[in-house]
């Protein structure tokens, strides 16, 4: 699964990034980086493609389906394998492809340790393939949010758990952003595991709680 990350760039970097690979010339002030604990709940930059240019905004992570607008956690992840059978999910992963920017994430092992461990990919930034939906809950008031899409551990990270969250690469983000692309087979092509270089080290317990967010967090042990 992929229960935690983090973005640990500057404001200008992000900026600069962004411009340089989305052509998105401002973004928004509210952008909270760096962040070294991002965790569910909270609001995640986001990258989507309308279908003329590429938009850049925060969505909750934590997906709401739109048969249950007033759930208030929804689900943080989608497994690549069943996300076409999930009525949850069966419409946004045609229709509603986002990705969600970061430069490492947490895994915990999964043993008696408990122990947390940061992975880190040979790029810069990344995107992590993902799913958004916007309802309106009963108070009238409109929630956009993002589920992060999962496939099976590959490589070292097999060592500490089943999972990992997809990691695109240039090509298969842009077959990912792309609306034009409907057919499953084209979708499925792009929920594979990463396969570039990953670097996986052991990080402090203190990242189990949300409220810890400091540069300490990211030390390798």
């Amino acid at each position: 699964m992929c229960g935690r990350f983090t973005i640990t760039v500057t404001y200008d970097e992000l900026q600069k990034y962004v411009e340089e690979k989305y052509e998105i010339e401002k973004i928004s002030p509210d952008f909270r980086v760096p962040n070294y604990n991002v965790a569910p709940s909270m609001d995640v930059i986001s990258i989507l493609h309308d279908g003329k240019r590429y938009r850049i905004g925060l969505l909750k992570w934590g997906f709401i389906p739109s048969f249950n607008p007033d759930d208030k956690i929804g689900f943080i992840n989608a497994k690549a394998e069943t996300v076409f059978e999930k009525p949850s999910f069966k419409k946004a992963i045609l229709n509603q492809r986002c990705v969600v920017l970061a430069d490492g994430y947490y895994e915990w092992k999964q043993d008696e340790t408990k122990q947390p461990y940061r992975i880190t990919t040979d790029q810069k930034l990344f995107a992590m393939a993902a799913i958004w939906n916007t309802v309106t809950d009963s108070s009238g008031k409109k929630i956009h949010t993002v589920a992060i899409m999962t496939t099976k551990a590959y490589g070292i990270t097999e060592e500490i758990h089943e999972r990992m969250p997809v990691i695109l690469d240039k090509d298969t983000e842009k077959i990912w952003l792309n609306p034009k692309y409907i057919d499953p087979l084209d979708i499925k092509s792009v929920l594979q595991p990463y396969k570039g270089k990953i670097h996986m080290y052991k990080v402090s317990k203190r990242v189990g709680s949300p409220s810890a967010n400091d540069i300490e967090l990211i030390e390798e042990m």
